[in-house]
């Protein structure tokens, strides 16, 4: 980050001056961490209100808060931006960026975009020191542990914004980089998490920084002698081809999607794709798929944050069947009654989280994919 724009206490909050590190440092307030986890996710700025924070997941405007103007909102921004982001941002340009704070050990992806009420932004704090597998709350030990020992196969981990998607991928990144001797490149937009290579070499690139597509990343990926390669997000027909074969020709590729299940990120992956190719890429797609995670973050019965709920799809011969002839309506009832390959549906999940006392009943029927959840619980 360039350090030519000093920080300067901008923002009037009761009667006090804030700047963005006045802002930014209340992720780490004692009051506002559970066991190390952040409970204020984003910050949000936007002309004409007040900041807010979202808190457990709910919006909260900062109390006493101005009202933001466009040239607060920007001269906030511009201290945690490099050169580029700042001419981005100045020419009136959507952009996506990241900043790291040494200091606190905190990191940020950042987000900003004109609107019709004027400039905005949403800020994320990212956990600098990633919780390990064993503590993402994947329902079965196997589910991650077959992720980590993968040689070669496509998963995905797929989940509304704010789900903690990043943090599960960098998560298995950082398992893996400790445990083998491989080659990892990540494509990422922004870069997230700093991985620590262990045993295995990492190299990280971010889109419109050191390369100027997924595609292109991926293509030149495949040239550098991958083990893992971890692609941002499938948005493209290229893509998405060359991340099936990548994983069908001995690599693992781990990729993000924004659906709210596993049969989601199927018909989303094939739909990307026109129709004439659809028979072909569900056959490719069903030897090439090793998984799929969907997740939420759910508020915990002691009101001490979230934690994840998870549906796990494995890729054994029945869900492989499904997949190869496009019979994805048949993938919730399937992954219901194959627990002996791994899989399990969201709504198990919660069932299990309200019973080990991890979640209430209410938070699970809120977050759950069906109207069966009740039933299971027993119509409580």
């Amino acid at each position: 980050m360039s350090d030519s724009v000093p920080f300067s206490a901008i923002y009037e909050v009761g009667e006090k001056q804030w700047s963005i590190q006045d802002l930014l440092g209340r992720f780490d307030e004692p009051a506002f961490l559970s066991d190390g986890v952040h409970r204020i996710s984003d910050l949000h700025l936007q002309s004409g209100r007040p900041a807010h924070y979202r808190f457990d997941g709910e919006l909260v405007p900062l109390p006493r808060g101005a009202l933001l103007d466009s040239a607060t909102v920007i001269a906030l921004l511009e201290p945690i931006l490099n050169d580029r982001a700042r001419q981005q941002l100045a020419a009136g340009k959507d952009l996506d960026a990241s900043w790291e704070w040494p200091e606190r050990q905190l990191s940020f992806r950042i987000n900003a975009f004109r609107s019709r009420e004027g400039t905005c932004a949403a800020i994320r704090v990212l956990a600098t020191n990633v919780p390990p597998p064993e503590e993402l709350g994947f329902p079965m030990e196997r589910n991650w542990q077959e992720i980590v020992t993968l040689e070669q196969g496509l998963v995905i981990v797929t989940g509304v914004t704010g789900s903690g998607k990043s943090t599960t991928v960098a998560s298995l990144l950082r398992r893996r980089a400790r445990d083998r001797g491989e080659r990892i490149i990540t494509l990422e937009d922004p870069i997230e998490y700093v991985l620590e290579g262990d045993r295995a070499l990492i190299s990280q690139r971010e889109l419109g920084t050191h390369l100027e597509s997924f595609s292109g990343g991926l293509r030149s990926a495949l040239r550098e002698d991958p083990d893992v390669i971890f692609v941002g997000e499938i948005r493209d027909p290229e893509t998405a081809a060359l991340a099936l074969t990548a994983a069908e020709t001995g690599h693992v590729v781990l990729t993000t999607m924004h659906t709210r299940d596993a049969r989601g990120a199927m018909t989303r992956l094939v739909d990307i794709f026109p129709m004439d190719r659809t028979n072909e890429i569900c056959s490719q797609l069903s030897f090439s798929l090793h998984s799929v995670i969907a997740q939420k973050l759910v508020p915990r019965s002691d009101g001490k944050g979230r934690r994840a709920a998870m549906e796990v799809m494995t890729n054994h011969s029945s869900i492989a069947n499904l997949i190869r002839t496009g019979k994805w309506a048949q993938i919730p009832a399937t992954l219901e009654t194959h627990r002996k390959n791994g899989c399990i549906t969201l709504d198990q999940h919660l069932k299990q989280l309200v019973e080990d006392g991890s979640v209430d009943m209410e938070a699970a029927l809120r977050s759950a994919n069906s109207a069966s959840l009740q039933a299971m619980l027993g119509g409580k």
